[in-house]
C-alpha cells in the first residue's frame, strides 16, 4: 500500500509524533508497504511529487528534514493567513491508499484533521472526528464517562477570565491536580499543594490554554489499557521513579518502570479492562485508543484520560502492551491498519 506516515504539526508533542512517525515508517516499509513521513504543517516540495512513494527511501533523513523546520513552528504559526496543512499535504494525502496518523495534541488528535480528511474522502487510521474532539477535550470526556457510570475524579472545568478559581466554590481541598483541558503527554500538568502553589499553576496553564481543569488529587498507582476494536489488551502499570509521570519520565529512557502485564489480581485486571472497553464505547470510539487509569490501594480506581492518538514511539504503552500478547511492533502497526480500514467497510 501507499501509505502516508503524517506527523509534526504544531502542537507541543511535535517532537514525540515525529518519533512516533519515524517508528511507524520504518516498521510499514519492513511490512512491505511503500510508506512514506510528511510533515502536515510543512509539507514538501513540488519536485517529491514526481517520485511520491519511491521503492527506496530514507526515513531517517526524512525525520531529519522535518526537524529542520522546528525553529521556524512559532513564527509559522502566528502568520493569521497560514494554512494548517504545508505545501502537497493534502495532494499527497490523496494520492495515497491511506494516511497513517502518528500526529500528537491539538491539530492532529482533537478531530481537525479527521474532519478535513472525510471532507475529501481521504481515509486515515484511528478514530473518527466526533470521537478525537470528544476525547480530547478532558472536560467533557469526564463527563461522557461519568453519564455511563465509568468513575472519574472528582473535579471542575475553569475558563479563562470568566469562571471563579476560589476552591470554595468547587467542594476541592489540597493536594489537587491542575491540567490545561486539551493537552497530552503531561504538557501543562502540575500537582498543587497550597494556594499559592495553585494560583502558579493556574497562570503557567491559562498561558497554554483558555480551559484548565482542576481536579482532586488521587494517590495511587497509575496504569495504562489499549484498547483495539474494543477488545481491551493487558494491563500495564507506570512507575515513575520521579514520583510523577512528566513528560521526563514519559519520554527518558530509564526514567520510569513498566510492568505488562500489571502486577495485579485478576478480578481487579477484569475489572480495568472493563471499565476501558466502556470508555471506548462511551466515547463512540473506532479502531483503536488507549485510557488511563490510577488505582488506590483499596482497589478502587478511576480513568484520568482517554487518547486517541496514542504515542507509537519505541517507548511508548501500547505497543508495549500488544507485545505482552505476542504482536511485535510491525504487527501493531498492521493491526492498527486493519482495524482502522475496516471502519470504512461499515460505512
Amino acid at each position: 500500500m501507499k501509505i502516508v506516515v503524517l506527523c509534526g504539526g504544531t502542537s507541543t508533542e511535535r517532537e514525540i509524533s515525529i518519533i512516533s512517525g519515524t517508528g511507524v515508517c520504518k516498521a510499514l516499509r519492513q511490512n512491505g508497504h511503500m510508506a512514506i513521513l510528511v510533515d502536515a504543517f510543512f509539507g514538501c516540495e513540488d519536485s517529491d511529487l514526481m517520485d511520491a512513494f519511491p521503492d527506496y527511501y530514507d526515513v531517517d533523513e526524512a525525520a531529519a528534514y522535518i526537524r529542520s523546520f522546528d525553529s521556524k513552528v512559532e513564527s509559522a504559526k502566528a502568520n493569521p493567513t497560514r494554512s494548517f496543512f504545508g505545501p502537497n499535504v493534502l495532494k499527497l494525502c490523496r494520492m495515497s491508499d491511506l494516511v497513517f496518523l502518528t500526529l500528537h495534541g491539538a491539530n492532529g488528535e482533537d478531530g481537525k484533521v479527521q474532519a478535513a480528511f472525510d471532507l475529501r474522502k481521504i481515509r486515515y487510521t484511528g478514530t473518527g472526528y466526533a470521537s478525537s474532539a470528544l476525547s480530547m477535550d478532558k472536560g467533557l470526556t469526564k463527563i461522557m464517562l461519568g453519564a455511563k457510570g465509568i468513575p472519574v475524579p472528582k473535579g471542575t472545568t475553569l475558563q479563562k477570565g470568566i469562571d471563579s478559581v476560589d476552591l470554595a466554590d468547587m467542594g476541592l481541598s489540597f493536594p489537587l491536580v491542575v491540567k490545561v483541558a486539551c493537552g497530552g503527554s503531561s504538557v501543562g500538568v502540575y500537582i498543587v499543594n497550597d494556594y499559592e502553589e495553585y494560583l502558579h499553576s493556574l497562570d503557567l496553564a491559562f498561558e497554554l490554554e483558555d480551559e484548565v481543569l482542576v481536579e482532586e488529587f488521587i494517590r495511587g498507582r497509575e496504569f495504562s489499557v489499549g484498547v483495539i476494536d474494543g477488545q481491551a489488551l493487558p494491563v500495564i502499570e507506570i512507575r515513575p521513579k520521579s514520583g510523577f509521570y512528566d513528560y521526563k519520565s514519559k519520554y527518558t529512557a530509564g526514567m520510569t518502570d513498566e510492568i505488562c502485564p500489571a502486577e495485579i489480581s485478576e478480578p481487579l485486571t477484569r475489572k480495568m479492562q472493563h471499565y476501558a472497553e466502556a470508555c471506548y464505547h462511551a466515547l463512540f470510539m473506532e479502531a483503536y485508543a488507549r485510557f488511563d487509569f490510577i488505582m488506590k490501594e483499596d482497589g478502587e480506581m478511576y480513568c484520568l484520560e482517554a487518547n486517541t492518538l496514542p504515542g507509537m514511539t519505541p517507548m511508548s504503552l501500547m505497543p508495549q502492551e500488544a507485545a505482552a500478547i505476542g504482536m511485535d511492533y510491525p504487527a501493531f502497526c498492521e493491526k492498527i491498519i486493519e482495524v482502522s480500514l475496516a471502519k470504512y467497510k461499515k460505512k
